[in-house]
């Protein structure tokens, strides 16, 4: 099988990619667990594509519970070089409307205990993580969202919660306060994870209400995201359709060399078993 370039991994409302030419269902094992659930692989245009549903089909797997190393390591495994990560979000601005799509540019972590890094137990690496997304898979993605009718909003910082709770209104008033422009679940500790990787990674947070900040009829519900989600959802195919197409088959950011310098530890002293659990992460750089 040909490496696949491009991973895409569906949030809430989305299970799976329609229009994939040769679609096949593949389970992988990681040494750090199994993925959310099989991964699909298949083709869009000439390019090779894999798609992960982040909470499992059926929506089983809550945000907390998440294995995101394992979905991240899967991926890796499989010759995916970038992710697009697509999550439903709260709006903390009012020109955030309900059915836009914001592609950030920055995080704020507010989750609580995620496993957020792969290495630790005899490794230590410490990764650049001032801009989190890849910049040139986000240009991609917004050029793709344009093309496509919908509007879109380049950067902002995604503030990542803990849930599986919506958050206070003071919380919320205190998010805004801080300048966020959308609040989610789900992009931490994806993008970390990715970073440590070498792999892009950008994000699509599609708005499916203003939180509770704002308050009134359009205060957040559970029947109001679905309802969005349901709608977001057939942008979202369109969207992933034509970035596949529009995506260079090569790399020209730093993404690649996130690990280059980034391993502390002396190699003579990384035990074996931390070697062979990394793997493929750190082969580039460690003796095995």
């Amino acid at each position: 099988m040909a490496e696949v370039r491009i991973g895409f991994i569906g949030g809430s409302g989305l299970y799976d990619v329609e229009g994939l030419d040769n679609p096949r269902q593949v389970r992988v094992e990681t040494p750090f667990g199994e993925p959310s659930d099989s991964i699909l692989l298949g083709s869009l245009g000439s390019v090779d594509v894999a798609f992960l549903p982040r909470h499992g089909r059926g929506h089983r797997i809550s945000p907390p519970e998440i294995p995101a190393r394992a979905n991240i390591y899967a991926l890796k495994s499989l010759g995916v070089s970038r992710i697009v990560a697509l999550s439903a979000v709260g709006s903390l601005k009012e020109e955030l409307k309900p059915l836009d799509l914001v592609i950030p540019d920055q995080i704020i972590d507010r989750t609580k205990g995620r496993p957020a890094t792969f290495f630790g137990d005899g490794v230590v690496a410490h990764v650049g993580f001032a801009d989190p997304f890849c910049p040139e898979l986000s240009t991609v993605a917004s050029e793709a969202a344009d093309s496509e009718g919908v509007t879109t909003h380049r950067g902002g910082a995604y503030l990542v919660i803990e849930g599986p709770q919506f958050s206070t209104r003071a919380e919320s008033a205190m998010y805004r306060s801080w300048g966020a422009s959308v609040i989610g679940m789900t992009a931490l500790p994806e993008a970390k994870l990715a970073r440590e990787a070498e792999v892009c990674y950008t994000t699509l947070a599609f708005v499916t209400d203003y939180d509770v900040w704002r308050g009134g009829e359009d205060e957040v519900s559970v029947e109001m995201i679905v309802a969005n989600l349901t709608r977001n959802a057939a942008a979202a195919q369109r969207i992933i359709a034509r970035i596949a197409a529009q995506v260079p088959p090569r790399r020209g950011c730093a993404c690649g060399s996130a690990l280059k310098n980034a391993i502390i530890t002396n190699p003579d002293s990384i035990p074996a078993e931390a070697k062979e659990r990394l793997g493929i992460l750190v082969e580039h750089y460690l003796a095995t």
